[in-house]
């Protein structure tokens, strides 16, 4: 059985997605070296590489979704004008379009979550510990286990794919940018929900939208 941090361990020296590392690992036994070779001749661990680049091309898709309860605006960057207008990479923007209306990420990725917010959210964590009576002793270690959480549910790049929960959003962009061989960027987004804000009965709208979105996939 592959360890999960025999798939950390790749995955940081060769910048390729969990999934990618995983299969590697699977196909050579669990022997790391092989394993980045596959990698290698397979064009995956170049990916971290092409992440330096400069994506200054790309498109600005627009998603609607539920007869217009929910419309979402994206750009995503690539390196040339020529791979923008490819159906893969445009079928790739779509598709973080749609997570981004079924999931409602609030920051793109860890780095932009304020400090001062993961302070205040690391502090409410600590208290609910607390009153459930967790030993002090390991409080940490828990506080630290909920934070990864909180960016699985409000970071775009940490959330489990739609299409595919047991990958993040990260985990397929890095193997688009693999695939495509440029470096991806999703730069920002906006997503707009009927209402918001507004006093109204209280439904659970991204739900619904994840469960429609999967059917469609």
């Amino acid at each position: 059985m592959i360890s999960a941090a025999l798939v950390k361990e790749l995955r940081e020296k060769t910048g390729a997605g969990m999934m990618d590392c995983k299969n590697a690992l699977g196909e050579t036994g669990g022997n790391l070296e092989k394993a980045i070779e596959l990698l290698r001749q397979k064009g995956l661990a170049a990916a971290a590489r092409k992440s330096s680049r400069i994506a200054a091309e790309g498109v600005v898709d627009a998603y609607i979704h539920l007869g217009g309860r929910i419309g979402v605006l994206v750009e995503v960057n690539c390196e040339t004008d020529f791979v923008a207008r490819t159906d893969e990479f445009r079928s790739f923007v779509h598709d973080i379009a749609m997570q981004i209306a079924a999931s409602n990420p609030i920051y793109r990725e860890k780095a932009d979550v304020p400090e001062e917010v993961i302070i205040k959210e690391k502090e409410i964590l600590k208290q609910q510990a607390l009153h459930e009576g967790k030993p002090e002793k390991i409080i940490d270690k828990i506080v630290s286990g909920r934070i990864e959480k909180f960016y699985a549910e409000n970071c775009l790049l940490e959330q489990p794919f739609i299409r595919d929960p047991d990958i993040k959003v990260n985990d397929l962009l890095k193997e688009k940018i693999a695939k495509i061989g440029e470096n991806i960027s999703v730069r920002r987004f906006v997503r707009y929900e009927m209402g918001e804000g507004l006093t109204r009965k209280e439904c659970n709208l991204a739900a619904e939208v994840a469960e429609i979105t999967r059917q469609e996939a």
